[in-house]
């Protein structure tokens, strides 16, 4: 009789390999598997770390303080989602400056804010672009609906980030990567093929709970064998060419810029800011922002945690002076980050 092929979790909770360090470089992934309780499967001797998959926790200090003096000294209706809002800057947040008069105004999509600008004419709207791969077309869209519609009253505040620069720079600081299947979906396979050349491991992962076991067994099984790996693990959604028309999008609007990252610093490359032909819609040039140099709060680890140096838990203020009603740092605040994630699921215990 033919001998039955274990199931994911069996891998997983059989695992008898050598210590292994996954980094969860999506937040999403991050909550998700503490909420399917994924965690109380793990054997010892594999340990899951957060990265920097969370395009609110890896957005600098000095983008808030950026976006607060627009806010307070040039009177511009701030666009946003609503996960930057409580982002503690150097001094203020945008929550401190709504409170102080400034007109800051929740949008689900670039579109919401573009739309804004249109019906109101006589406000000047700054939409708050962060994000990577994923949510960079919208934002993209929403210049060239503005250009369309002749507005002289839309703009963009970027801090768009791209993720290929972020994985060499995390080298060596996880065995495997837990690559975000919704990045790759645009993006597509190839850079993660590459990586792989160079010895950096990683599986692409879905979101539901058979998506991540199987990802996460696939790691597994892959890692004993000693060799650098890649693995898509979600090709229902995920192809090897990616999203051509997003990408083409992309690089019509934008061009790579070096950008600052939460805990990781300047990475050359790593962001996006409009070319020349759309820096109409670019804020710090139509409004003139001088340079910020923002400073985080120094009790604030989220630089350590998105590098997957500690846990949120190892944190001296984490759940005491910092909580999700009252965060020092944007990983209490996103819903995507992992203090956020650990506090809501048991501090960051192995449930």
């Amino acid at each position: 009789m033919e001998e039955r092929k274990k199931t994911a979790r069996e891998i997983i909770e059989g695992y008898q390999g050598p210590p292994v360090r996954i980094m969860e470089v999506c937040g999403t992934h991050t909550h998700e598997i503490f909420r399917l309780g994924i965690r109380r499967l793990l054997p010892s001797q594999v340990e899951l770390i957060s990265g920097p998959g969370c395009p609110v926790c890896v957005t600098p200090v000095g983008f808030i303080d950026e976006a607060v003096y627009l806010a307070l000294e040039k009177q511009v209706t701030i666009c946003t989602f609503g996960d930057l809002v409580r982002v503690p800057g150097t001094k203020k947040s945008l929550a401190d400056a709504r409170a102080e008069g400034a007109r800051i105004r929740i949008v689900y999509s670039p579109a919401d804010a573009e739309k804004y600008a249109k019906e109101h004419p006589k406000e000047q709207v700054v939409f708050l672009s962060v994000g990577f791969e994923t949510t960079t077309p919208a934002g993209c869209l929403s210049v060239k609906k503005a250009g369309e519609d002749g507005l002289s009253n839309y703009s963009l505040l970027v801090a768009n980030k791209t993720m290929p620069q972020a994985y060499q720079a995390l080298k060596g600081s996880a065995d495997v990567f837990l690559y975000p299947g919704h990045v790759n979906a645009i993006t597509g396979t190839a850079l993660c093929e590459h990586l792989a050349e160079e010895g950096i491991s990683g599986v692409v992962a879905g979101f539901t709970a058979k998506e991540l076991l199987t990802a996460l067994a696939v790691a597994l099984v892959r890692f004993q064998e000693g060799k650098p790996f890649f693995v898509n693990g979600y090709p229902r959604v995920v192809k090897s060419e990616g999203s051509p028309e997003a990408q083409k999008l992309i690089d019509e609007l934008m061009e790579p810029c070096d950008s600052e990252w939460r805990g990781l610093g300047v990475i050359p490359g790593s962001g996006l800011v409009l070319r020349k032909e759309w820096e109409a819609f670019d804020a710090r040039k139509k409004y003139a922002v001088p340079p910020i140099q923002g400073r985080p709060n120094p009790a604030c680890r989220c630089g350590d945690v998105l590098q997957g140096k500690c846990r949120p838990s190892d944190c001296k203020v984490f759940g005491k002076v910092c909580t999700p009603q009252h965060p020092v740092g944007a990983c209490m605040v996103s819903n995507e980050g992992a203090c956020s994630a650990y506090f809501m699921y048991g501090n960051g215990c192995p449930l």
